[in-house]
């Protein structure tokens, strides 16, 4: 089996995919940044008792974690995992300034979309940081859009005010919010549909032509509820899927995992 692991901000996405592209499971960490390379190694063994896992490709934005994570699957696989970076093959061409720049869960995102549909594309992920990742007529990621997520927007308001409270992203019943946490949650969620529909709007004025608009992270669904221009897909696992065709960019034999 294929494991495929996102190291984001907030959690680290570990998913299972057989050697025929079927995907099996889904298990989450916490990135924990003060874990030791033992204390991952615990963890793996417990979650995965009881698959044989065959490979893994690991994409991260967390620099602290990256060497720690990959030497503890490595060690407790037996493996050598692939590490998502532009020194690889990834399949699509970055031609945005400073190609390390662009963090490998984008990446991710670019070459999954980019193998199923003709650009532009405009992938909106919305995880930690909500984020547009921008796919050229010619098939190129040519940049895209960084925001705040809409827990990170929660967070940022309980911290730097004294008289708002920490609520979770939820439904917003009303535009005009009769109280402190409607009010909140038409800011930030009906806020952020209007931000994601504008800079739609303006990316594909820039790009010349409507793209394609796939959509993925946690609050997708969620966000979907406020938008004008809906979602032409979503697709809560498509960053593992672009992880999956990185991995086998970079191997001989897809039947090399069982």
């Amino acid at each position: 089996m294929l494991l495929t692991a996102d190291i984001g901000n907030t959690n680290i996405t570990l998913g299972l995919f057989d050697g025929y592209g079927n995907y099996l499971n889904e298990f989450r960490l916490a990135s924990d940044k003060d874990l030791s390379v033992n204390e991952y190694e615990v963890l793996l063994r417990s979650l995965f008792k009881d698959y044989e896992i065959s490979g893994c490709v690991i994409a991260s934005v967390v620099e602290e974690l990256n060497k720690k994570f990959k030497h503890a699957v490595d060690n407790v696989f037996n493996l050598e995992s692939i590490f998502v970076s532009d020194e690889i093959n990834l399949g699509v061409k970055i031609v945005a300034d400073n190609t390390k720049e662009v963090g490998a869960d984008r990446i991710a995102n670019a070459v999954a979309v980019s193998k199923r549909y003709k650009g532009p594309i405009i992938v909106v992920d919305f995880g930690t940081a909500t984020t547009f990742d921008i796919i050229n007529s010619e098939g190129e990621f040519c940049g895209g859009v960084i925001a705040p997520g809409l827990n990170t927007q929660l967070k940022c308001l309980e911290k730097v005010t004294s008289k708002l409270p920490r609520i979770e992203a939820s439904i917003s019943p009303r535009a005009v919010g009769h109280n402190t946490q409607e009010a909140i949650l038409s800011g930030v969620i009906r806020g952020s549909a209007c931000m994601v529909d504008g800079l739609i709007e303006q990316c594909e004025k820039e790009l010349g032509k409507k793209a394609t608009v796939v959509a993925t992270g946690g609050y997708c669904g969620l966000i979907s509820n406020y938008l004008k221009r809906h979602f032409d897909e979503v697709d809560p696992i498509l960053t593992l899927k672009g992880l999956r065709q990185i991995y086998y960019l970079n191997v001989k034999e897809e039947s090399s995992i069982a």
